[in-house]
């Protein structure tokens, strides 16, 4: 899985003869559960990172790509910035957001319309002078009274020189549509990175580990500690019997810090672990279009996300 922890954001010089063409790299930064992953999956149109109540889901920064038009927009989604526990996994967490947002030509700032807490100004500060920032307002729809927004977002502009406010639902489609049209104008005149038809600059085996982790935090709720992982232990292809299906074996194993854990992950005579396979299986089948056998583990690695080099054996910066 190492092969996969993010992958170096495109250096390509633009190509002769692409006139009128626009491309960029957009980083989408927040703290923790702000919605950044389900804004970047509905910016691309197909789901390509993991949505969670659980705060901290995403682990790895997310390249996803969408061309409209002329202009090819590539989204990086991150992890939401980590202040409450210093251990090793967070800190590499933390690098991947710094890193994110070191050379992109737009930033969204995501946070909770209405709310702005010490976490959110964690993140804020590390955003680089020259690069310009669009406030979103996202969870609009939670606001119950829309008049209250007003004075907060007079608040937010005293904090930061904001280059546009966008308060926003990001399941709202108008409300993409219309970001759509506010991140072309930052980014720069120059050919495009990536075919007209890519989604995502991640292999399929990353996108395996990642819907594993989902249903995992979907199905274990509050109760499972965020430093449970997964890791692929086989991954092979074969044709399929079917036309154009293709046959893709996966072997993988969730890792996690305690005993009582794996019993959790388990569940009642393996209930649990077989509802996390079925629901893994029957998403990948969607978005791989090929047929899909899974086998799934639970492994004990006691204090893992403490140990610089088990994190990064298991993929991590």
């Amino acid at each position: 899985m190492s092969e996969e922890a993010n992958p170096p954001l495109p250096e390509i010089p633009p190509v002769p003869g692409a006139e009128g063409q626009r491309c960029g790299l957009i980083a989408i930064v927040g703290k923790p559960n702000v919605g950044k992953s389900t804004l970047l999956n509905a910016l691309v149109g197909q789901k390509i990172s993991i949505t969670s109540r659980k705060a901290q889901t995403t682990r790895h920064r997310i390249t996803g790509m969408r061309t409209r038009g002329a202009t090819q927009f590539v989204f990086v989604d991150t992890p939401g910035f980590q202040t409450r526990h210093d251990n090793a996994l967070n800190r590499s967490l933390n690098k991947t957001v710094l890193g994110a947002v070191g050379d992109v030509d737009l930033v969204l700032f995501v946070v909770e319309a209405g709310s702005f807490t010490l976490a959110d100004a964690k993140v804020l500060s590390l955003l680089k002078e020259g690069t310009p920032v669009v406030l979103l307002a996202n969870k609009l729809d939670n606001v119950h009274r829309r008049a209250e927004i007003a004075p907060w977002l007079k608040s937010m502009q005293e904090r930061h020189a904001f280059a546009e406010f966008v308060p926003m639902s990001a399941k709202n489609a108008k409300d993409i549509e219309r970001l759509f049209g506010i991140c072309e104008k930052y980014l720069p005149e120059q050919a495009w990175f990536y075919a007209e038809d890519e989604l995502t600059d991640r292999s399929e085996k990353f996108l395996v580990t990642e819907t594993v982790r989902e249903k995992l935090f979907r199905l274990t709720g509050d109760e499972l500690p965020y430093t449970s992982t997964v890791i692929i232990d086989q991954y092979s292809e074969e044709p399929g019997r079917g036309p154009n299906k293709r046959l893709v074996r996966i072997a993988a194993t969730i890792v996690v810090e305690r005993d009582g854990h794996k019993a959790m992950v388990i569940g009642d005579k393996g209930e649990r672990i077989k509802r996390i396979g079925t629901e893994t299986r029957v998403e990948l089948e969607k978005l791989m279009d090929a047929k899909v056998f899974l086998e799934l583990w639970v492994k004990v690695r006691s204090g893992w996300a403490d140990d610089e080099a088990r994190v990064r054996s298991f993929g991590y910066e």
